[in-house]
């Protein structure tokens, strides 16, 4: 490695502790937003005479709104800078997620829902060109690890928070209330952070000299050239359409489980306290699932294998859960093993996308990409509820989930040799 190379390594880690923790920051507050109705539903349903098909349909439907509003939310995002979009985003999704306080019935919370969507719409793809602006390609699996263990982190610290919040009443609003109003004020702040800390490239960041500016972008330069470059052409390639089936498919699991996981282990008989608890444990366990897969897809590069590897182990996880009804330890396990591996595959998923496209294709794509593979968010929950009200059991859900992990390393199995570095 020659001194330049290290000289811009040094530069790009100090870079990363100065921006993945904001970012990882904001993810987990929009996760917490997106996911926090799992927990409110173990109330809120009651409360609002919501059956599980109506909360499983309404949870989706949040996915309608970003599908509308996904790509072109990325190409504005392009034009006005990373700094200022993100931080609208946030913003107005807090506004909404804190309007569900005073959801009344079905319709008023299908519209919420589609709005929050609409609200958040080009938040995810628009970290992942941001990560482009910044990281080169052998190191960015690792950066998408950590940007990745933002839903599991929003979960460890979301759920005894979100447990506590619903034990809280009064001044006319209960717990579930109480968790919406509450838990978007840190989305605000940290959105007006955003504003203030976050440099829209390494040309426009004020804690790097001229000099490291310079060093920065020559390493940037210095990356294989994409095959793919315009959006039209991004738009006329069958691998970016081919490549949301196996986003479709991981990104089903982690909703099935974000939206029904609550529910699942305070069916086992626990208090909503003892869940909340008890949900740590699994994403504890991804957490070091995720860093693992990670390190591992950057060390050998082989980006397609190692979304494959993760698929699997959700889709044996999802099976230990099915097979361990009645069983506490085994269904805990088999959970264990599915977040690990839908979050895993998730972050392994996004960089493959780069390694054949660049400019403006891989903003259109991250964002088309995400915006129809989150319909998995609206498809996933919506079956759940549907085979739970139908079979009145988990069981046969989470068979479901074991057969679209399998079809995510299958798909991607296929595209491996046709999505390359040229």
């Amino acid at each position: 490695m020659t001194s330049i190379q290290s000289e811009a390594d040094a530069i790009l880690r100090r870079a990363a502790w100065r921006l993945v923790p904001l970012i990882l920051a904001m993810y987990v507050a929009a996760f917490l937003n997106r996911v926090n109705v799992g927990f409110a539903a173990l109330t809120m349903n009651q409360d609002l005479g919501f059956s599980p098909e109506v909360f499983g349909w309404g949870t989706g439907i949040f996915f309608l709104g970003y599908l509308v509003f996904e790509v072109p939310s990325n190409l504005i995002m392009e034009r006005v800078g990373a700094r200022i979009w993100l931080a609208r985003i946030m913003i107005t999704w807090a506004l909404v997620s804190m309007a569900f306080a005073f959801v009344q019935g079905p319709v008023m919370f299908f519209l919420l829902r589609f709005l929050l969507g609409v609200a958040e719409a080009g938040f995810y793809p628009g970290i992942l060109l941001y990560f482009t602006y910044w990281f080169p390609a052998s190191t960015r699996a690792r950066i998408l690890a950590i940007f990745c263990m933002g839903i599991p982190v929003s979960n460890i610290i979301g759920s005894p928070l979100s447990g506590w919040l619903m034990g809280i009443a009064g001044y006319g609003f209960k717990g579930w209330q109480w968790m919406y109003l509450l838990e978007g004020v840190p989305t605000i702040a940290l959105g007006f952070l955003a504003l203030w800390l976050l440099p829209d490239n390494p040309r426009k960041a004020p804690f790097l000299t001229e000099a490291e500016k310079d060093i920065v972008m020559a390493k940037l330069a210095a990356e294989p050239k994409a095959e793919v470059h315009g959006f039209g052409e991004m738009l006329k390639d069958w691998r970016v359409w081919a490549l949301i089936i196996p986003d479709f498919t991981i990104v089903f699991g982690i909703y099935a489980l974000g939206f029904w996981m609550p529910q699942m282990v305070h069916a086992m008989g626990y208090t909503i306290k003892q869940t909340s608890y008890i949900l740590i444990i699994p994403y504890a366990a991804s957490l070091a699932v995720l860093w693992i897969i990670g390190l591992s897809s950057d060390r050998t590069g082989k980006r397609a294998l190692h979304f494959v590897i993760s698929a699997l182990v959700a889709a044996v996880g999802f099976g230990i859960a099915a097979i361990g009804v009645g069983n506490d330890v085994l269904v805990i396990l088999g959970f264990c093993l599915a977040s690990g591996g839908v979050y895993s595959g998730l972050a392994t998923f996004w960089s493959v996308p780069p390694l054949f496209l660049g400019g403006s294709a891989v903003a259109g794509a991250f964002a088309l990409i995400n915006s129809v593979g989150n319909l998995s968010g609206f498809v996933g929950p919506g079956l759940m509820g549907w085979l739970l009200q139908t079979t009145g059991s988990y069981t046969i859900g989470m068979y479901m989930c074991t057969g679209v992990a399998l079809a995510a390393a299958l798909s991607m199995a296929a595209l491996a040799r046709y999505c390359r570095t040229p």
